[in-house]
């Protein structure tokens, strides 16, 4: 997929980096040109241009991407105005970074396909680990629904995967074991590495290092962590 990538501060950078590692083609744009050169050679283009200014908006291939990513954050004027600027150009997938409520509040008005909250999610995602003191990765599906995926604990190596009860005690759906196997790199050292297992058969046993992949309301995960 394409991607135009307009703020290259922190977030925009990460973004950016991250989607071309995986081979999208990203365009960024910036009005820094210490943010543009810190990105230029990760990414496959790289503009210094003031996106809010709507001539130099102009010089980025808006319509031939599939997507364009407003990432300013701590702007709050140029945040706003660039969106507006996107959508009275009519560039149909818009995707915008709020920083606050208001802000949030101001985008939702320009009907925008997607408002993105890093640092509510972040925020989100910290109380999480913190509730449940474990290592764990949560995504949220809606209000009270999760998908986590958490270090198997202790206390369930050596049972088979249909011991666990996971479903029948804490109503929630197991949907995936990440198998722990030690390998050997290069140097000789001994590292953990984690692969998906696709089939979870009855006779599986768990093994520590696991990771469990489970679906269910937040408040079930919370009785699942209270009981172990």
């Amino acid at each position: 997929m394409k991607y135009i990538i307009i703020g290259l501060g922190n977030y925009g950078h990460v973004l950016a980096e991250e989607l071309s590692a995986l081979g999208h083609e990203v365009i960024g744009a910036d009005i820094s040109e210490s943010r543009v050169d810190a990105i230029k050679d990760k990414i496959a283009t790289a503009f210094i241009i003031d996106a809010t200014d709507e001539q130099a908006l102009s010089v980025l291939p808006l319509n031939s991407v599939d997507i364009v990513i407003v990432a300013i954050g701590e702007n709050f004027g140029a945040s706003i105005r660039v969106a507006a600027l996107l959508k009275q150009k009519k560039v149909p997938h818009i995707y915008a970074r709020a920083i606050d409520a208001v802000h949030r509040s101001v985008l939702e008005a320009f009907s925008l396909e997607k408002i993105l909250t890093p640092e509510e999610d972040a925020a989100r995602s910290l109380v999480q680990v913190l509730d449940f003191g474990a290592n764990m990765e949560a995504f949220r599906i809606d209000a009270e629904y999760y998908v986590v995926k958490f270090t198997v604990p202790e206390k369930f190596v050596g049972y088979f995967v249909n011991e666990l009860n996971l479903d029948e005690e804490f109503h929630l759906k197991l949907i995936g074991l990440k198998r722990a196997d030690k390998v050997t790199n290069c140097l000789g050292v001994s590292l953990m590495e984690l692969h998906v297992k696709n089939e979870l058969p009855a006779d599986e046993k768990v093994h520590e290092g696991d990771e469990l992949v489970c679906y269910g309301k937040y408040h079930d995960f919370q009785a699942f962590w209270k009981a172990i």
